[in-house]
């Protein structure tokens, strides 16, 4: 059942994702035809950074999502060795964790008490 529902999860942050990638603003609002920055960062009402999207000094791409403490709850990054996804859990443990890299492609999930299941194709 947690299987289950981790898996709803991840469907619905590849949801939110495609949306938010695909969102097209209507046709009569001025929109520019590329926007260019080194860093994007969606902040609330009272200004705390909640999402974040920048290049790290490494060379990765990463995306951020912050709860309302600023504390990342979501990471997704890409660099030339691959991908991967983080989903951490209330105290910031990795509850899913998904690699795909060219030497190793894994799906992790860990409960509550620290224990994994690695899936590894």
């Amino acid at each position: 059942m947690k299987t289950q529902n981790t898996l709803n999860v991840l469907l619905a942050v590849a949801l939110v994702i495609a949306i938010f990638v695909a969102a097209r603003p209507a046709p009569d609002q001025n929109v520019l035809p590329i926007v260019r920055t080194k860093q994007f960062e969606l902040v609330d009402k009272n200004g705390k950074v909640r999402a974040s999207i920048k290049i790290e000094d490494s060379g990765e791409t990463v995306f951020r999502l912050m709860d309302e403490d600023q504390t990342i709850r979501v990471k997704i990054g890409g660099s030339k060795e691959g991908s991967g996804l983080v989903m951490l859990n209330n105290e910031t443990n990795p509850g899913v964790h998904v690699l795909a890299k060219k030497d190793k492609t894994s799906f992790t999930i860990t409960d509550q008490k620290g224990n994994k299941k690695e899936l590894i194709p």
